[in-house]
C-alpha cells in the first residue's frame, strides 16, 4: 500500500461531501443533491480504487482514477444541463440563460481532481524484499 494514491482516494471520497456548485438563492449543492445515481457511482469505484490501493494494484488503480476524471467530467456537463433546466420556469431564453450563469463551480472540485490526478500520477514504487 502506498500513501500517495490513498490520500488521492481520501481526497475524492472527502472532496465528494464538501460543496461543487453554489447556486445564489438555493445555496451549496454537493454530489448527493446534484445527482444521486452519480453520487453512489463515485463513491462505489473510490471504495475499488482504495481496495485496489491496499492490494497495491498499481494499473487497477490507475484505471479507476480514469474512471473517476470521466465521471467528474460527465458531472461537470450534467451540471450545465441541469441548471438550464433549473431555471426553465422563466419564459424569456435570455433571462433563463442568464440566470443559469449565475450557477457557479465550488471549491469542493479541487479536492475531487486533486484525489483523482494523485492516484494517476503516483509513482509505481514496488518495494522487494530487501534482506538489510
Amino acid at each position: 500500500m502506498k500513501n500517495v494514491p490513498l490520500v488521492g482516494c481520501l481526497l475524492v471520497f472527502a472532496g465528494s461531501f464538501l460543496p461543487l456548485v453554489h447556486i445564489p438563492l438555493v445555496g451549496n449543492w454537493g454530489y448527493w443533491k446534484l445527482d444521486h445515481t452519480m453520487a453512489i457511482m463515485v463513491w462505489s469505484v473510490s471504495s475499488v480504487a482504495l481496495a485496489s490501493i491496499i492490494f497495491n494494484k498499481v494499473k487497477f488503480t490507475r484505471i479507476l482514477a480514469i474512471i473517476l476524471l470521466c465521471l467528474f467530467a460527465i458531472t461537470l456537463f450534467a451540471i450545465k444541463a441541469k441548471s438550464l433546466n433549473f431555471f426553465s420556469f422563466i419564459p424569456f431564453k435570455g433571462l433563463q440563460n442568464t440566470m443559469a450563469g449565475i450557477v457557479k463551480l465550488s471549491w469542493g472540485w479541487l479536492f475531487e481532481f486533486s484525489g483523482a490526478l494523485l492516484m494517476l500520477l503516483a509513482k509505481n514504487n514496488k518495494i522487494e524484499n530487501q534482506n538489510l
